[in-house]
């Protein structure tokens, strides 16, 4: 069992969540995510590793509510337990010298573009963050991203932070004042990832995303996760999460995106009627 040691509420259905497992903290590396189960009846979902503390052995979760197993996890108070936390799972991500890096994040996105801004920089990396979210009470981790980053550039839909924008308007202020850029690693949505490929796909700018399709198993023996990248099936639990960008097939993962959007509504609808029987 993997207790909560701390749970934040940092906007209305957005949740920081500190999970007591050393053995995972130990090995955890930028790009990595954990499989959990919230109780015997609960379906297994991935989430992007937001931070480690391998001192505290500690995992930082950074969640939001959208359907039925994030509302149970959701639900769960500080000393409460996960039943099942398996990681760290996937390949990590490239980490090395390659000049000036910028990590890009939508929404919650943003989270798991923490460690891979912190370990770039690590490397030697010049490091640029931009951080997308709707408004400015939802952006996540600033201050953290702001301590590895040499650089935060915020990006806001209504334009109460930041460029009044997308993060690709974050992007197309860098190429305008003439910034190299080697490489670009995007996080979110993935309409939002698509967006910064076509935008950087005819700059030739190298550009990294993390997919996380529906998975199960999370060690490629399901065959959930399949995902399409170079004309080539390849399974993101084990061959990613990262992939070239430029080789996705995003027609194809939006359309795997919404398999089991009908069963999920049900099964939300469902665990809001009879209650989630916690405080």
């Amino acid at each position: 069992m993997f207790k909560v040691l701390t749970k934040k509420e940092t906007s209305p259905g957005v949740f920081f969540m500190n999970i007591d497992a050393p053995r995972i903290a130990k090995k955890a590396q930028a790009g990595q995510f954990i499989v959990l189960r919230v109780d015997e009846k609960g379906e297994r979902i991935p989430l992007t590793i937001a931070d480690f503390d391998r001192e505290k052995g500690t995992i930082l979760l950074v969640f939001q509510v959208i359907g039925a197993s994030t509302m149970e996890l959701s639900a769960l108070n500080v000393g409460d337990s996960i039943l099942d936390f398996v990681g760290p799972l996937g390949t990590p991500s490239e980490i090395k010298k390659f000049g000036t890096v910028v990590v890009v994040g939508g929404g919650i996105g943003v989270a798991p573009t923490f460690p891979v801004a912190r370990a770039m920089k690590e490397a030697g990396n010049k490091v640029i963050a931009i951080m997308g979210a709707r408004s400015k009470d939802i952006l996540v981790m600033e201050d953290e991203m702001r301590s590895v980053a040499d650089e935060v550039i915020v990006t806001t839909d209504d334009g109460s932070y930041g460029i009044k924008g997308f993060v690709t308007n974050g992007i197309e202020t860098l190429v305008k004042r003439g910034e190299h850029i080697d490489q670009i690693t995007a996080i979110g949505p993935v309409i939002m990832m698509k967006s910064v490929v076509d935008f950087t796909r005819p700059l030739n700018i190298k550009t990294v995303v993390s997919l996380n399709p529906v998975m199960v198993d999370g060690t490629g023996m399901c065959g959930g996760c399949r995902v399409m990248v170079d004309d080539k099936m390849r399974f993101a639990c084990v061959d990613g999460p990262e992939f070239d960008g430029h080789k996705v097939d995003f027609k194809d993962l939006m359309l795997r995106q919404k398999t089991y959007r009908a069963e999920e509504s049900v099964e939300k609808d469902h665990i809001c009627h009879i209650g989630l029987g916690r405080d």
